[in-house]
């Protein structure tokens, strides 16, 4: 019914503004007694051998909501009931900032992709903690942390301390990101100096609070292999717990959407289907690189169950899901799930 009916009616805005209308008639209808226990029937699966613990957290199942749709954690409760185990909040930044220009997301039908160029729009960490002192059930709560658009890379690292600060008591995990493409100069903070730097002065002042809670890397899937191992090895240093891979990519290569249309899009980071192979190949160095010491959470182009087991066995931990929800519905999460079960049965 979704990819049948609603999808299509569903991708004839745009799909910034389909985001917004869908937080906002899921909010509006689980005022409706009744409603949100409905979509959790419906949509989650619950099975003891779905039980992972990872960074010393127990997940109900290993599938999460990938930073990006709750920007603001205005709506990472009633996500959940999608069957997400996890949802991580953010980029979240210092201070509040409208991001890029709009158009800014736009959809690649043919090759089941998106690219974005949002820009860490976001209402602020002051802001975002607050909504993260709300009652949040059982959900589990990472937070996604960036610098300001206007912030030079060499003051950068104030905006992480600032935002690890804050978030620090009302998160259950966090991820330091250096490699989103869509802010000027960002990917310069993976040099290893630069890296080391920001992720040596976080795991300090972790040391300082009385919950010890986990740092994870987000990784670009546009580092060389070389890059790379030179990133794990600087977060392996710095006492980090973990990896997300990977962010979004540059590369437009293998792509079935024509060149024009490609051109008229212009600059932004590229989700979906065609970033997958890379995704998990990255999964597997990291992987072998640490032994398998260092837990990841796999992200990139998971589509279907299939591509959710390929990433665990290459080595993720858990997984999360962003442009295959969009593609493919809120079911996706469940139909992971029961492979998942079947594989184990």
């Amino acid at each position: 019914m979704y990819k049948t009916i609603i999808r299509p009616i569903l991708f004839l805005f745009s799909p910034e503004v389909v985001h917004n209308l869908v937080v906002k008639a899921i909010k509006i209808g689980f005022f409706i007694p009744g409603v949100r226990n409905l979509v959790q029937h419906v949509f989650t699966c619950r099975n003891s051998l779905l039980e992972r613990n990872v960074f010393g957290i127990r997940f109900s199942n290993p599938i999460g909501l990938a930073a990006g749709f709750d920007k603001n954690a205005e709506s990472y409760k009633n996500l959940s009931a999608f069957g997400f185990s996890f949802i991580e909040i953010g980029t979240v930044t210092p201070k509040p900032q409208p991001g890029n220009p709009r158009p800014r997301s736009f959809r690649l039908k043919k090759d089941l992709a998106l690219i974005n160029r949002m820009g860490f729009n976001n209402m602020g960490v002051l802001y975002v903690k607050e909504m993260l002192k709300k009652s949040r059930g059982n959900v589990i709560i990472g937070g996604n942390i960036g610098k300001n658009t206007d912030t030079p890379n060499h003051l950068a690292i104030d905006d992480y301390i600032m935002c690890f600060k804050e978030l620090y008591q009302v998160v259950d995990y966090l991820v330091v990101n250096v490699s989103c493409p869509n802010i000027t100069d960002l990917k310069e903070l993976q040099d290893k100096e630069k890296l080391g730097e920001i992720l040596h002065e976080l795991t300090s002042l972790r040391k300082k609070e009385a919950i010890y809670k986990p740092i994870l890397l987000k990784v670009s899937p546009d580092l060389t292999n070389l890059q790379l191992a030179e990133a794990v090895e600087t977060a392996r240093r710095a006492g980090l717990d973990g990896f997300v891979a990977t962010n979004t990519t540059t590369s437009r290569e293998g792509l079935v959407t024509d060149n024009l249309k490609l051109n008229a899009i212009g600059n932004g980071g590229l989700s979906g289907l065609p970033l997958r192979e890379r995704s998990t190949e990255i999964i597997k160095l990291i992987h072998q690189q640490t032994n398998g010491s260092m837990p990841i959470i796999g992200s990139g182009g998971i589509m279907k169950p299939e591509d959710a087991l390929e990433k665990i066995d290459a080595g993720a931990s858990l997984v999360q899901l962003y442009t295959g929800f969009i593609y493919e519905g809120p079911g996706l999460a469940k139909r992971i799930c029961k492979k998942i079960l079947m594989n184990q049965g």
